[in-house]
């Protein structure tokens, strides 16, 4: 007859020295997704507030936000359809840095340094 095991005994008994090499493998693992730039953490900002949306400066760089519903002020143009930024340092964001547009809403290209 074979003999119970002890209830205090686990049924898979894990090898000494298995759990920090199974750590380490993780850990480097997580290190250098997040010196890659793959890590699943992203944080992306947002260039307004969910109750505003973002408007362009006119003739000069800069943009400001506005409460959806309202029109922007003076100096300030909606941007153009389709060319709107959406996340800080997206496609349009960056497209903007150089660019805005004149008093007609044509897009012209901001001389160095403004």
């Amino acid at each position: 007859m074979s003999k119970p095991r002890s209830a205090h005994r686990p049924a898979i008994a894990m090898r000494p020295g298995r759990l920090p090499a199974v750590a380490a493998v993780l850990v480097g693992a997580a290190a250098v997704a997040g010196l890659t730039g793959c890590s699943a953490l992203e944080i992306r900002e947002e260039m307004c507030m969910s109750t505003h949306y973002p408007v362009l400066a006119v003739n000069s760089g800069g943009s400001d936000c506005v409460p959806k519903g309202e029109e922007p002020g003076e100096g300030y143009a909606r941007y153009p359809e389709g060319k709107v930024p959406e996340v800080v340092g997206d496609k349009w964001d960056v497209y903007w840095y150089t660019h805005t547009l004149d008093e007609d809403g044509d897009i012209i290209e901001l001389p160095a340094g403004e």
